[in-house]
């Protein structure tokens, strides 16, 4: 799992896997960023504009809504500035996600 420890839904994150007993290797964006290869994984299953969080406090304020930026550009800038990234990403093995999504957890606790 991919986030930073001061945000909501990356807490929220951690305590559905805890209350379920499942242990979760969790990466700081802060200290590590993430690598490129790894975010490009996440771009591709689930598209750039799903990982972006354009209520963001760094999105409005650079003004990114008015830019256009290649998607070599906004990897650099994700990778830079995790404040942008919609949080937390969670990969298990080859499936992938970004937010809180229980749901899917759900799913994949019970195909196990």
């Amino acid at each position: 799992m991919f986030g930073l420890r001061n945000n909501s839904e990356c807490r929220k994150a951690e305590r559905f896997f805890a209350e379920r007993r499942i242990k979760v290797h969790f990466v700081d964006l802060k200290v590590k960023p993430i690598a490129p290869g790894e975010l490009r994984r996440f771009i591709e299953r689930l598209g750039l504009p799903a990982i972006i969080d354009t209520d963001s406090k760094p999105y409005r304020d650079d003004g990114l809504q008015y830019l256009r930026l290649s998607p070599e550009q906004w990897a650099e800038r994700l990778i830079a500035q995790p404040a942008l990234l919609r949080l937390p990403l969670v990969r298990n093995g080859q499936q992938f996600t970004v937010g809180a999504a229980e749901t899917e957890w759900k799913a994949w606790i019970a195909a196990g």
